[in-house]
């Protein structure tokens, strides 16, 4: 589960960054209908499942939602089914 975690927080991180490139080139509303918002909630739902208690009931949910979330970078070099 770590290597998914730092899958999800690097595309986060690359995401973040191409977003950011392209409201410095066409302005703020380029990016107005961008996915921007649902890649802040999934790197949200990442950083609570890193600081929840092992023995919380509800870690097995987030991480079944935590893997399904990251095979929407199924083509990305770096993405591993396993």
């Amino acid at each position: 589960m770590d290597e998914l975690l730092r899958f999800l927080h690097a595309r986060y991180e690359a995401d973040n960054h191409a977003y950011a490139e392209v409201a410095y080139r066409f302005g703020g509303d380029a990016i107005l209908d961008s996915h921007l918002p649902m890649l802040d909630l999934v790197d949200m739902l990442a950083r609570e499942y890193e600081a929840m208690d092992p023995s919380d009931t509800r870690l097995a949910g987030l991480r079944y939602a935590l893997r399904v979330l990251t095979q929407s970078y199924a083509e990305h070099p770096d993405y591993r089914a396993e």
